[in-house]
């Protein structure tokens, strides 16, 4: 790009190297200024021991070795550490490959921002109006370019778009104000929750003590005491009573493999539907083996299912076996249940003719030397018995429930606690955003982002969804692009990132993974949506959350108080 004109430049030349700005040479920016302000000579900004004359300034040749000589042409234009190493004798290193003292030539830009344009584009012949706006870079006419000066409309369009940028800013600050204010709402209430969950907890812990302490207490006074069971007693009534809990667990069994059998059959007519209309629909010219593999063993599959036997037993058989013992149906078990009194039945009547103070004294007794019996292992515990007591039966169900409610109530409080532990970003602004979700289109596709969940491409044509994974945790990372016109872009510093992993899997290749770069913006959108590599996508979103802490005006804060 840098095409320089010496003879043009000769002539401005022999007209005097000073600009007419305070006298000082043209291109130097004010931070240098303390530096060319002797009128006789000049020392080199980086090498202070070599002395210039004040003519040799700006005079397009390259006289000191850091090039400090030359602010306001081209001449030093090669001095540059990233510039192709070339021999440069006057340098400090002898070569090309040396810093630069100035950053370049400055332009004025009166009514705009001044600003330094590479010394390669000075008289160049071409305006570069991005940096250099009032065309003081091209002050030689090069090839007859006039580089008029567009500082007051460029400024003015610029200044307009600041404050663009600036009202923009400030209501973004004012959203993200908002949202954290949510967030310490939601976060308040996990907070309440949690500790009304200890309390619970607390208070649970000590009535399953209390419960636990009575069910064994109960359990010790009950145990030895002959308990009248159910139905009819000796070895046939239990008998009974095991033949007629093993009947109904077998029918329940049965009733549980007809459900699966019709759900099992359900599917299997599903699939032979889908198999169906692929024999029907699908190309026979289309030179696929494994669909024409399929389409013959779907026919083999089909007629042998023609020509086979049916041998199913009849559901009304089967009905017939469910339905509930009674006097008409199944087996009559009261005609097992009624007859002579048990053992058991036989205590309970004779202690009957025993006088109430009698009857008492030896039921004490008996149960404290049974219970004692029990304890050293001389006895059984109600061998014979056929059950426990409705007391322990009561102690037993309170526990459990009490139990129960204890282990509900513990697993709460653990999820709450991860609720609260969980990272949701600087100030926990992104609980306020948690379960919302917004779209933006790219090409074919809607790509959709799920706050602190998943993120999925959704087909325009109807083709289904992708999920393009779930959400695993923040980081930041260093980004360095342009600003953008519209705003809807990154630009330059440290960005929040949103790491989505463990999508759908790939065509021969890894589950899809999103990373989620946002930057500040008023509302939530979706900017844009690429792959960056195969499976691996980068989605651009802007949000009020992105935006930098910003204190909101009259509000002062611990500091200044």
């Amino acid at each position: 790009m840098r095409r320089t004109g010496a003879l043009a430049l000769l002539g401005v030349i022999a007209h005097g190297s000073l600009a007419a700005s305070k006298g000082l040479p043209r291109g130097v920016g004010p931070e240098f200024v303390k530096f060319f302000e002797s009128k006789t000579v000049f020392p080199c900004i980086s090498n202070p021991s070599i002395t210039l004359k004040a003519s040799q300034v700006n005079d397009n040749s390259c006289d000191c070795p850091d090039g400090s000589d030359e602010p306001g042409t081209a001449a030093c234009a090669n001095i540059d550490p990233l510039s192709p190493e070339q021999p440069l004798p006057g340098s400090v290193t002898g070569t090309t490959n040396t810093t630069a003292a100035l950053p370049g030539f400055w332009c004025v830009n009166a009514g705009h921002i001044g600003s330094y344009l590479p010394f390669m584009y000075v008289n160049d012949g071409i305006c570069d109006y991005e940096l250099c706006c009032d065309g003081s870079d091209e002050y030689a006419h090069t090839g007859g370019v006039q580089c008029e000066n567009r500082c007051d409309s460029i400024g003015k369009e610029y200044r307009r778009l600041e404050e663009g940028r600036r009202q923009n800013k400030e209501r973004s600050a004012k959203k993200r104000r908002t949202l954290v204010k949510e967030s310490r709402e939601l976060r308040r209430r996990v907070e309440v929750k949690i500790a009304n969950l200890k309390t619970e907890v607390r208070d649970l812990d000590a009535k399953k003590a209390e419960l636990q302490a009575k069910f064994e207490e109960v359990e010790r006074s009950e145990r030895g005491k002959v308990v009248k069971s159910e139905g009819r007693g000796g070895k046939l009534g239990v008998l009974v009573g095991l033949a007629k809990s093993r009947v109904n667990e077998l029918r329940n069994t049965l009733d549980k493999i007809m459900d699966q059998r019709d759900d099992l059959q359900d599917k299997v007519d599903q699939l032979e539907d889908i198999l169906t209309k692929l024999k029907e629909e699908y190309n026979p010219n289309f030179n696929d083996e494994g669909v024409k593999a399929a389409v013959k063993a779907w026919e083999d599959y089909a007629a042998g299912q023609t020509s086979e036997t049916k041998g199913d037993l009849a559901d009304s058989d089967i009905m017939e076996v469910l339905k509930e013992d009674s006097e008409t149906s199944g087996i009559n078990w009261a005609e097992f249940e009624t007859g002579e009194a048990s053992d058991i039945d036989v205590v309970y009547n004779w202690e009957a003719y025993l006088p109430a103070p009698v009857r008492d004294y030896v039921h004490q007794k008996l149960n404290f030397l049974r219970g004692w019996a029990i304890e050293n292992g001389i006895l059984a515990d109600n061998p014979t018995s056929g059950g426990e007591s409705r007391l322990i039966t009561a102690a037993r169900e309170a526990l459990d429930s009490a139990s129960n409610a204890h282990a509900v109530k513990l697993g709460q409080l653990e999820e709450e606690q991860r609720e609260l532990e969980k990272d949701y970003g600087p100030d926990d602004i992104f609980r306020a955003l948690k379960g919302k979700c917004i779209s933006g289109e790219a090409g074919e596709y809607d790509y959709e982002l799920c706050w602190f969940d998943k993120t999925t491409q959704k087909s325009k044509k109807g083709h289904g969804n992708t999920n393009m994974g779930n959400f695993a945790r923040i980081d930041k990372e260093f980004v360095d692009e342009e600003e953008r016109l519209d705003g809807k872009g990154l630009g330059k510093g440290q960005r929040l990132v949103l790491r989505y992993e463990n999508g759908q899997g790939c065509w021969n290749g890894p589950n899809r993974r999103t990373d989620v770069y946002l930057g500040c913006a008023e509302t939530d959108e979706v900017w844009r949506t690429v792959e960056a590599e195969k499976c691996v996508y980068r989605m651009e979103v802007g949000s009020p959350a992105a935006c930098e802490d910003v204190q909101e005006p009259g509000v002062r804060t611990k500091d200044e108080l």
